[in-house]
């Protein structure tokens, strides 16, 4: 399944919150008053990770503790925080007690690049790939064992989760999914042959390969979420269902409510 919806895992007893923060001043500043407000510990023996930053933070936050299985609270302090609660420093607990978790399946990227190197990472959001010169980057697009196309000619392309539909997905004319959707967008970013096709959507366990073509005069990059491999050759992308994360929303503006409503945004 692309997500999975649940009650809070807090909704008895005590809670023991890790704060962690990024970096500027509006994150460190929050930071500062609810140490000072609320009892911290450590990561390794929190219940909970308290987020304070914007939606690049928390997806770092995400990955920086899937291997401890924590769930993560955001408290929105950056800029759009689609990802991310509201931020109030009174009636944490409470809060907590009352969130609503979402598990989160993320894709995983396999990227080849020229050098023959082989880079691994997870992405929240989506996967992408974008050319890195002037010249519009040509990539064939293998899925499942099969050449689906055998030359897309574009600026790039991304394959999206339910949960990243909202996020550049969107902003490249991608669908947006429904959370429980089990589905993946694949969406071409400025198509220029065949310039009419819009894209495709996929079963979750589908496999994504991305063959660059002529890569010596047009280069391409691969990014998972905010993590960038450049000069790449051939990336491999699917879903992993052997890791999750688990992201906390208060009940009012649960994730699936704000994937809807974004449908209808004029």
């Amino acid at each position: 399944m692309a997500a999975t919806k649940t009650s809070s895992p807090f909704a008895t007893g005590k809670v023991n919150i890790a704060f962690v923060a990024a970096e500027f001043d509006a994150a460190q500043d929050a930071l500062k008053d609810l140490r000072a407000r609320y009892s911290n510990v450590a990561p390794e023996d929190a219940d909970v990770i308290v987020a304070l930053g914007g939606d690049g933070f928390v997806l770092q936050a995400l990955r920086r503790f899937v291997d401890s299985k924590k769930p993560v609270f955001g408290l929105n302090r950056g800029s759009v925080g689609f990802l991310m609660n509201d931020y109030s420093n009174e009636g944490l607990d409470l809060r907590l007690s009352k969130a609503q978790a979402v598990t989160l399946y993320p894709l995983q990227m396999i990227a080849r690049t020229s050098d023959g190197k082989i880079h691994d990472s997870l992405a929240i959001n989506e996967v992408s790939l974008l050319r890195q010169t002037y010249q519009a980057a040509k990539l064939e697009i293998v899925i499942d064992g099969v050449t689906r196309m055998e030359e897309l000619i574009c600026d790039g392309a991304l394959v999206s989760t339910p949960a990243g539909s909202t996020a550049y997905n969107l902003s490249a004319h991608g669908p947006i999914i429904p959370l429980s959707a089990e589905i993946l967008a694949l969406t071409p970013i400025s198509a220029f042959r065949p310039r009419r096709w819009r894209g495709a959507l996929l079963p979750h366990d589908a496999d994504v390969v991305f063959r660059i073509h002529d890569t010596g005069k047009r280069p391409v990059s691969a990014t998972a979420d905010d993590f960038e491999v450049r000069d790449v050759v051939e990336v491999t992308i699917r879903e992993d269902r052997a890791r999750s994360f688990q992201l906390l929303f208060d009940p009012e503006t649960n994730l699936e409510e704000r994937i809807l409503k974004e449908q209808f945004t004029p």
